[in-house]
């Protein structure tokens, strides 16, 4: 016993003190730390995998599902936009990916924001030894159709044509598919409600107050009216315009006094009269008028009697007036007179062309006569504008009037100031006219609806009523509506100050919508920016009138000029041509003039207001937001 005793005692005791065995036990009791550390990462992969993933579906879907949108309802469609904002979402985190159960999903809509949320549970497989049993992941994304700083400008088209319709089928005329056409798109560009505006969705919510949006609008026909959005050093003083004076015929009319007739002596056997006191004052009582006082005697003789009569004709400040004739020519008027200061003109201006030439008031609309031109003398007008003349000041988008120098001021356009002269035989005369009365006015004219600059629109009421304000009449001048919406919204000329950044110092986006429904059509006795055609000759030789294929020729090559200028100016400029009576010449150039993938044709006015509320979709930027 006490050999074996001592014997297990220095085993045990050996055991107790040795170091060696602790190897084990550490070991062991490592094992599960180690484990944990290693479950741990190897869960927190697949919870990591498994949530970028979802994240992404649902951006993904949210992002589909707002496009699908674009600027109508998250309803239309059967839920269209819903149904494949799922779809994507799907497409993109499969059902049991990463071992995952229980997904859920949905997306909804408010004020055009879309929101989804999904949530998946991400069982453990390592850490459920240690009781982690499941992971449930939850994320939230949006998606929401926003657009950065952006200036729209509208160059429309208003000429007579626009009061038909696009062909028979169709249900309203083009002017008014436009008006809707133009509201439609502010809805979906603004997300603002048009209340007289069926646009298949009612938008609301707006902007982010962070955004600045703008629209101009330029219609346009043969003229366009920007008169009262200029200042008065841009317009000149002085202007030529093909009118009338009044000089003198060498008759003379009553105007005032006395004059009577008596008898004064009666069966005389001869004519013996007193003496004449009567006197005649010219320039009295005023410049040109005559005044006549005492007695004038005549006789008279009667065969029947043999006798004489003697008759007094007695004046009393009898007053006279030459008579006159109009002579119809061109005139150099004051027009001064409509400047109000600053950027305010009155309304009216008096012109000497009233008979004897009395002050007459001539009433301004706003339409102007444009600045210096390029004259065509070898009846060729499709060389004319590429390049454009240094000298076609008309033509120039950026150039600021010089208060010295009228070549390169606007004039005020004043159809009750101006005649389209013709002689006797009722043909027009480039020579002058004189007639005693009053000629007819010979020539076509039509002032569109007031241009507006860019400006927001924040209610849609200001918007809406003016669109409705839109009228058809006149010609074809696609010219001079490019020129201006591009003078509108230039960045680097008129309205610099207002156009080249946001208040804040931010960038801006600009889109010129151009949009008619045809070719153009020009009058060589219409009164447009350039004149009277065959009176004025602005554009063409002086030895004879245009004709009216000169004048398209002229505006063709023109309009050609400008898109390329909008377009070199970094202005995205869309082309819509309306309706079936387009050329096919006319709609080449139409495409031409577009920016690149930005022309359209609408048959009708159901396709104008879809290609309209394309166009907003496209300008939108889809961005995410979290």
């Amino acid at each position: 016993m006490t050999k074996n005793g001592h014997v297990l005692k220095g085993f045990l005791g050996r055991l107790l003190q040795s170091q060696a065995g602790n190897v084990l036990a550490m070991v062991a009791a490592g094992v599960f730390p180690m484990l944990g550390l290693l479950g741990g990462g190897i869960d927190m992969s697949r919870i990591f995998l498994a949530k970028n993933r979802l994240q992404f579906a649902c951006d993904s879907g949210a992002l589909a599902g707002r496009k699908m949108m674009g600027g109508g309802a998250w309803s239309a469609n059967s839920n269209k936009a819903n149904t494949t904002a799922e779809n994507i979402f799907n497409a993109n985190f499969v059902s049991g990916a990463y071992g995952t159960s229980g997904l859920t999903k949905a997306f909804s809509e408010d004020a055009g924001n879309v929101t989804g949320t999904a949530s998946v549970v991400v069982p453990m497989m390592i850490m459920k030894v240690f009781g982690f049993t499941n992971k449930t992941i939850n994320v939230t994304c949006s998606a929401e159709m926003r657009i950065p700083n952006t200036d729209v400008m509208f160059v429309l088209d208003t000429t007579g044509s626009m009061g038909s319709k696009a062909n028979s089928s169709d249900s309203m005329t083009k002017i008014n598919g436009l008006k809707l056409a133009v509201k439609c798109f502010y809805e979906a560009l603004a997300k603002l409600d048009i209340n007289d505006a069926n646009c298949g969705s009612t938008p609301s919510g707006g902007n982010s107050a962070n955004v600045q949006l703008r629209f101009g609008f330029v219609p346009y026909s043969s003229n366009v009216n920007v008169g009262g959005l200029l200042s008065n050093d841009w317009i000149a003083d002085n202007a030529d315009y093909q009118s009338r004076e009044s000089n003198p015929d060498g008759g003379w009319v009553y105007y005032s006094g006395d004059s009577t007739t008596t008898t004064y002596a009666s069966n005389q056997n001869s004519c013996n009269p007193p003496a004449n006191t009567k006197t005649t004052v010219d320039n009295s009582p005023s410049s040109g008028f005559r005044t006549t006082n005492g007695d004038w005697y005549s006789c008279t003789y009667s065969g029947w009697t043999g006798k004489y009569t003697v008759y007094q004709n007695r004046y009393t400040n009898y007053v006279e007036q030459p008579t006159y004739a109009y002579t119809y020519r061109k005139k150099t008027f004051d027009v001064s007179a409509l400047k109000a200061g600053g950027y305010s003109w009155n309304s009216s201006v008096n012109l000497p062309i009233g008979y004897a030439n009395a002050m007459t008031s001539v009433a301004w609309d706003g339409c102007i006569e444009e600045r210096q031109t390029w004259k065509n003398n070898d009846g060729n007008a499709t060389d004319d504008y590429s390049p454009v003349p240094a000298s076609a000041y008309d033509m120039d988008i950026d150039m600021v009037p010089s208060t010295g120098n009228p070549a390169t001021q606007w004039k005020p356009l004043l159809p009750n100031a101006v005649w389209g002269r013709y002689n006797s035989s009722g043909n027009n005369s480039y020579a002058n006219v004189t007639s005693t009365s009053d000629l007819s006015r010979n020539y076509s004219y039509a002032c569109p609806v007031a241009s507006r600059k860019l400006q927001e629109y924040p209610t849609a009421n200001n918007f809406k009523n003016y669109v409705n304000s839109l009228s058809a009449s006149g010609n074809t001048y696609h010219d001079i509506g490019l020129v201006w919406g591009a003078r509108l919204m230039s960045p680097t000329g008129l309205f610099a100050s207002e156009n080249a950044f946001t208040p804040e110092g931010g960038q801006i986006e600009r889109h010129l919508i151009f949009m008619t429904d045809g070719d153009t059509v020009t009058s060589n006795t219409g009164y447009t920016s350039q004149g009277v055609a065959w009176w004025d000759r602005r554009q063409t030789t002086d030895s004879s009138a245009p004709s009216n294929g000169i004048l398209d020729d002229t505006v063709n090559a023109r309009t050609t000029a400008l898109c390329t200028a909008i377009k070199n100016k970094n202005i995205t400029l869309w082309v819509i041509s309306y309706g079936s009576g387009v050329s096919s010449a006319a709609q080449t150039r139409l495409q031409n003039c577009a920016s690149p993938g930005r022309f359209y044709s609408a048959s009708d006015s159901a396709s104008l207001i879809a290609q309209f509320k394309a166009i907003a979709d496209e300008i939108s930027q889809l961005r995410l937001t979290n």
